[in-house]
């Protein structure tokens, strides 16, 4: 009997230091080299507008306000498309989804659009290294 609390113990405190291992997760290099890449690509992108919770915010601001809550959530992300839903998609506020207006005019869903650049981003880069 003494011996299964034993294992049960064990059992426990391995779960628990997995979980607070999980917690912690931060991007690898090569993801975090890919969310600076494409803060990069977003702040250069002078045409487009970018809007959060119903104002409009150009290419500089927006790639400002996601290296902000990048540097704030980090420890909570490990890939770069974790970055997106968590720092780029919607309000932590007020939970609107971000859009961006394009420079015909027509709006996306900020995640569609950015998941699109990130799928480019790593195309390039399999090119690159391939």
């Amino acid at each position: 009997m003494a011996s299964f609390r034993f294992l049960r113990a064990a059992l426990l405190t391995l779960l628990l230091g997995a979980f607070a291992v999980l917690a912690q997760a931060t991007p690898s290099d090569a993801e975090e080299k890919l969310i600076d890449t494409l803060i990069q690509r977003v702040s250069k992108m002078s045409a487009m507008v970018f809007l959060r919770n119903g104002n409009e915010y150009n290419a500089a601001d927006a790639a400002k306000h996601m290296q902000a809550k990048y540097d704030y959530f980090k420890k909570e992300l490990a890939t770069a498309e974790d970055f997106i839903e968590r720092c780029a998609s919607r309000s932590e506020m007020t939970g609107q989804a971000y859009k961006v207006k394009l420079t015909n005019g027509a709006v996306r869903d900020a995640n569609e659009f950015l998941n699109s650049e990130l799928r480019a981003l790593r195309q390039q880069a399999k090119k690159s290294s391939g």
